[in-house]
């Protein structure tokens, strides 16, 4: 074996060859999940939970290219909006919006689609991004654990976990937020071998000792994960925290590949040769990208703020062009509503809770009577809860403490790899407790809770090498533990869906005080 190839296998180590079902697998549980996202999609045909301000904006979207102030409160809105009244904006007043327009724009295009007053097109858009993520955490898992059954295994988890397939049916940002986080994770995946392997073919070329190694400027897929973070932060702001995490994610990789070649000076290497050129290049698309999603505000004259340069001369940023210095001001408003956003809410949580769901989002409630549509005892319930599967989450609460000791005492960049989801996607909430949040922010890190989930199952299932009988005691607990979550999806479907039920299944559900 020549240089070349041993350096390839170092830097690389073992991947699956078996094509056809690192790929069948994924598929089969994306396919089955979208069948169950996109059934009866449309119901209810009301507004759910914030639907009431993205759906709309997302029309506004289309109508002005801008989101405009609708006239009235929302209790008098949208009833009219969901009987089919769309006209419902004040042409000349923009509205201060509070989140940017890249989530609302993937919402127009379903409305665009399907019509503004399709419920159905409301929600297209996040069922298709919810189903496409299937796919995608599937093909991750395969390529990050080396082991397309592993990759299956995850697919099917995300099918079947509750705040996932809720929030897919729902008309959000937070979900949107995730898929462009979780295409960029999958992008720095690629990356990471993409790299790896053109370093292996350099460094063979060089002194079997070398001080630094060559330096890689074309880093396609590096690129591609800067675009999605910067539709991530075009999405929401807390983008952002991805943004830095996986930034350290991917220099922290460069570092140990440089290492791993050979390199003398392979930390100096790492945050010198790419380190640097990462920050530089990444932050540059991610900033571009992030610009360019304001095309519709910039092209009009209505949007909030739009002309605050040209009305207060002299005030604000002053070396920034005129447009350019409005969108800074409007963003020290959006700043100052996040910071200040403290106002107590019912459904409320800790983030210190949030992996064990203790208080999970009540998207929807009405209490049907007897002889109301679908009713025939005294009293049913008619919920939407956001709750995610708990034989899924309490398993991956249990599972960081064997995340962390993997990364910490076992070297496994795999492991690091997973919290650095929880790190981007978790983390940032403990600093912001004063604000008003909720449980469902969860699911812009719910990918990584998959995923370290499957860390443990691969555990338990044990190493290919491990003896015949270990791996089937490892297969028959993981298959087990697959029929759990799909009895526990069975169970809470009719509170994810909306189904008319007796008062007192929906108690059965209701397992915790806080629950309610």
């Amino acid at each position: 074996m020549d240089r070349g190839q041993q350096l390839r296998e170092r830097l690389l180590g073992f991947r699956p060859t078996d094509v056809l079902w690192g790929w069948a697998g994924p598929l089969l549980f994306a396919a089955i999940g979208g069948i169950l996202r996109f059934w009866s999609l449309g119901r209810p045909h009301q507004l759910v939970f914030d639907e009431t301000y993205y759906v709309k904006q997302g029309v506004s979207m289309l109508d002005y290219g801008v989101e405009q102030r609708w006239n009235g409160d929302g209790e008098k809105v949208d009833p009219l909006f969901t009987q089919g009244t769309t006209a419902i904006f004040n042409a000349t007043e923009g509205d201060m919006v509070v989140h940017p327009p890249v989530g609302k724009w993937i919402i127009a295009f379903g409305e665009w689609v399907f019509g503004p007053t399709s419920s159905f097109g409301w929600r297209f858009s996040v069922a298709l991004l919810g189903t496409l993520s299937i796919l995608m955490v599937g093909r991750i898992a395969r390529r990050l654990f080396g082991s397309s059954w592993l990759g299956a295994v995850a697919a099917f988890l995300m099918a079947f976990e509750g705040h996932h397939f809720v929030q897919s049916r729902t008309g959000l940002l937070d979900i949107i937020l995730m898929f462009f986080a979780l295409a960029a994770f999958g992008a720095l995946l690629i990356d990471r071998d993409w790299s790896r392997a053109r370093l292996a073919e350099r460094a063979a070329r060089l002194p079997s000792s070398f001080r630094t190694g060559p330096m890689l400027w074309w880093r396609p897929w590096r690129l591609v994960a800067a675009l999605s973070l910067g539709l991530a932060c075009g999405t929401k702001w807390s983008g952002l925290y991805f943004f830095a995490a996986f930034g350290l994610m991917t220099v922290f990789w460069d570092i140990g590949a440089r290492r791993a070649a050979g390199a003398r000076h392979w930390i100096v290497a790492g945050i010198g040769k790419d380190g640097v050129w990462a920050g530089l290049s990444m932050t540059v698309v991610v900033l571009a990208t992030y610009l360019a999603s304001w095309v519709g505000w910039f092209a009009t004259r209505t949007g909030y703020n739009r002309t605050w340069a040209a009305d207060n001369p002299g005030e604000g940023v002053q070396w920034l062009p005129p447009a350019l210095r409005s969108l800074w001001q409007y963003h020290v408003q959006v700043l100052d509503f996040h910071d200040n956003l403290t106002s107590p809410h019912t459904y409320q949580s800790n983030p210190w809770s949030w992996m064990i769901q203790s208080r999970p989002t009540s998207f929807f409630y009405e209490s049907p009577t007897q002889g109301m549509t679908g009713c025939e005892v005294e009293k049913c319930s008619k919920a939407i809860s956001s709750l995610g599967s708990v034989s899924i989450w309490w398993l991956a609460t249990a599972a960081l403490f064997f995340l962390a000791y993997h990364w910490a005492f076992k070297r496994d960049w795999r492991a690091g790899a997973v919290l650095a989801g929880f790190v981007g996607g978790w983390l940032p909430w403990f600093f912001l407790q004063h604000r008003t949040i909720f449980t469902f922010y969860t699911i812009s890190f719910q990918p990584w809770v998959i995923l370290a989930v499957v860390f443990v199952l691969g555990l338990a299932l044990g190493p290919p090498g491990a003896d015949a009988r270990r791996r089937r005691i490892g297969q028959l607990a993981v298959g087990i533990y697959l029929l759990i979550v799909l009895a526990n999806f069975a169970f809470f479907w009719p509170i994810w869906t909306a189904q008319v039920i007796p008062y007192d299944q929906w108690r059965w559900r209701m397992w915790f005080p806080s629950w309610v």
